[in-house]
This record gives structure tokens, sequence and C-alpha cells, in this order.
């Protein structure tokens, strides 16, 4: 606390007929309050201020508030005002007290409310990353032909949510766990990598579909077709390199009986080693299966895609704002109380 001092210190003490004293000073007061960022750019910063007398003890003085209510500016003009900060005072009529050693002394406690104003942060911060994450979902319409198109939307748009996510971690204030605004940000991250992996699986699915055709249109050639992956084995035979005949029922068959051959296959320190299992197969079936449909000319993996998206975006965003503003008033409330 500074005393404010023109050619003296701005104070003077008038005594009035019904025996009230009123001193005033003209002072300026820095207040050190402890801050929790966490919930930043939605967090509301709470800072008693207690005045009172170090001296005299509750026995000799005791402060309270004057009946009438104290009038503070509820809008603040050119003259006094915080950048992007909301602020609002309350007096605290309660009875409070504060231990110095000597004894309890009485205090008057206003309380000082600080919160953001989030349209500025819904502007530069939100806004942009949602645009983001959308223009991502228009790689799904793009042909996966067009590698280059397609690849430089989503490289573009990962890089610029990267960026923006170190800018605002930079500019923030510190605090010991992520940030709401940093829990958004990664988030949509996130979502364009996510949007980013689908179009490698397609672009592995369609490599791999078509070397099934090519290899097709050789074996059509020589008389033979190959069949494409089931889930569960079936009687469909494969035709390999050296003009084997196999069939999957028989390998998924062999894998659950094994020969009496496979069998006596033993070690001097184990049991018998069984080379194929039905787990195995059925799993690289499934697979495949898997690689053929996103890999399929109809591009069926981008329309579920162009509808996943943005349903698990919306879910995401519900529960973000929902969750943080909760937990927002909560303490809010928690600090005034």
């Amino acid at each position: 606390m500074k005393v404010l001092t023109l050619f003296q210190d701005l104070a003077s003490i008038r005594l009035y007929d019904n025996s009230t004293l009123r001193i005033s000073i003209g002072a300026t007061i820095i207040i050190k309050c402890d801050m929790d960022f966490v919930l930043y750019p939605l967090d509301v910063q709470t800072c008693a201020v207690d005045f009172g007398s170090y001296k005299y003890t509750m026995t000799d003085m005791k402060f309270h508030w004057r009946d009438d209510p104290l009038i503070f500016p509820s809008d603040f003009g050119d003259g006094f005002r915080l950048p992007r900060y909301v602020v609002s005072f309350v007096t605290d009529n309660r009875l409070n007290v504060i231990y110095y050693g000597d004894g309890n002394h009485s205090t008057a406690r206003l309380v000082i409310t600080l919160s953001r104003e989030l349209r500025s942060h819904l502007l530069e911060s939100y806004l942009p990353s949602t645009l983001f994450v959308v223009m991502s979902w228009g790689s799904f319409v793009v042909m996966p032909e067009v590698v280059p198109g397609r690849m430089v939307l989503l490289v573009t748009t990962l890089l610029s949510l990267v960026t923006m996510f170190d800018t605002i971690r930079n500019n923030s204030p510190s605090a010991l766990e992520l940030k709401c605004i940093e829990v958004w940000l990664i988030s949509c991250t996130l979502f364009v990598f996510l949007a980013l992996v689908e179009y490698f699986i397609v672009l592995f699915g369609m490599r791999y579909d078509k070397h099934w055709r090519h290899k097709k249109h050789n074996l059509d050639g020589n008389g033979g077709a190959p069949n494409r992956p089931s889930l569960f084995g079936s009687n469909k035979v494969h035709v390999t390199s050296g003009n084997d005949v196999a069939t999957e029922e028989d390998s998924i068959a062999k894998a659950q009986h094994p020969t009496s051959q496979q069998q006596i296959l033993t070690t001097n320190n184990g049991p018998a080693q069984v080379v194929t299992s039905t787990g195995k197969l059925r799993f690289r079936l499934v697979a495949k299966h898997v690689i053929l449909y996103c890999g399929s000319p109809r591009g069926i993996l981008d329309q579920v895609s162009l509808a996943l998206f943005p349903l698990c975006f919306i879910l995401f965003s519900v529960m973000y704002w929902i969750s943080y503003i909760t937990e927002s008033r909560r303490k809010s409330m928690a600090a005034v109380i």
C-alpha cells in the first residue's frame, strides 16, 4: 500500500455531530493472490482484500461494512478499464477474523472477482481451430487418386494447428496441468491427424486392391481365378506360386486338429510346437478383408468417415463445454463462499 502524495499526503479526517469519525486516504494498493489457470480461458479468479488493524485486537476494535452498500462502478469507462477482464466487487458482511499471534483481529473483507472476456478467445482461438477441423473433413470428398491435393490439404491444416497451439501456449499463463484451451487444441490436432491416418489406410487399401486385380488378370489369362479372402474359411481354392492347391478350410482344420506328424515334432525341453493356429489365420483373413474394403473403388471408408468424424467432433464439443463451464462455475461459487 502506497499513500498518494501531491504536495502532501492525500488524507483527511472528519468528525461529525453524531460521533462518527471518517478517515479518507488516497492510496495505491498492490494485491497478491493465488491464481489457478487450469481452466484458462474459462477461469474465474477471486482475490480477497482484508481491511483491519494490526495493533488492536477484537476486544479493542471491530471492523465491518456500513449498512448502506458501497458503490462501485458497474461499467468502467475509458478512465479505468482492464483489457479482457470483467471485474466485480463484493463486500463480505460476515465477521472475518485473522489471528496474528497476540490475538484475533477483526477485518472487513472485500472480494474482487476477475473473469475473462470470452469473446476474444472465441474469435482468436476456438473459431479458427474449429474451422481447421472442418476443412480437414473436405479431404473425404476428394478422390483418393488425387494424392497431392488431398495431402496438401491435410498436412497444411495439421501444421497450422500445431503452430497455433505453440503460439497460444507461449502467450498464455503457466499452469501445473494442461489448460482448458490446450485440451481443445490438442483434440483438434488429433482429429486432423486421424483424418490423415484414414487417408493412409485408403491409399494402402487401394494399392492392395490394385495388386489383387492385377493378379486376377494374370491368372485369368492362365485359366485360373483368385479368390478374395473370406472371413471364416471356405472351400475356395487359392493358387500358390508352385501351383499347389489348398483350401482355407483345410488350413483352419489343420490348425484346430494337428496331424500326427505335427504332434510328433517335439523338443527335448518342451511340448510339441504347432506351426499354425486358427486365431492367426482368421485374423489374417479379417485384415485382408478390411484392407480390400477400405481400398474399394466406391470409397466406402471415406463415406463412413464423412459421417463419423463430424459426429464425434460434435459430441466432443458438447462434452467439453458442459464439463469445463460446470467446473468453472463450481470453483467460482466455492471461492465466494
